[in-house]
């Protein structure tokens, strides 16, 4: 991880380590890195206010906070970020099976061409799973 001023406050630090429990310490770790003097800062409040101050809230546990992220980012069509958090929802223990029933109400609250995308998007994900398991 690149050292920047941006990233070194406490809230950073706690933000990071839950992105890096949910995301993945490996994609999370090359985010940081490519970071620059244009992007740091986006970086810094990602980390510390959708990871350090909201994902880290006792309200909602983390498995609970991926389903939602689901709903939300078919709902907003960004496959890009559905797939990533498709993979931090199995981390947090969301089943395939949960996430087949989130991408089917979202056909009927968000449109079926967003449940459609979203679909796609994870069936090409746990197929490259599946494969990188044999």
């Amino acid at each position: 991880m690149a050292e920047r001023p941006e990233f070194s406050s406490d809230l950073f630090k706690k933000g990071l380590e839950v992105r890096r429990a949910v995301l993945g310490a490996e994609y999370v770790d090359a985010s940081l890195a490519r970071a620059n003097d244009f992007n740091a800062a986006f970086q810094q409040l990602t980390t510390e206010h959708a990871w350090g101050d909201i994902w880290t809230r006792p309200g909602l546990p983390r498995k609970t906070r991926s389903m939602l992220c689901i709903a939300m980012l078919t709902a907003l069509g960004r496959p890009a970020e559905l797939r990533l958090h498709l993979r931090g929802a199995l981390n947090n223990g969301v089943t395939r099976d949960e996430i087949k029933e989130i991408l089917l109400q979202t056909a009927i609250y968000c449109g079926v061409p967003a449940s459609l995308d979203a679909f796609k998007v994870a069936s090409e994900l746990f197929a490259e799973m599946d494969g990188a398991k044999t």
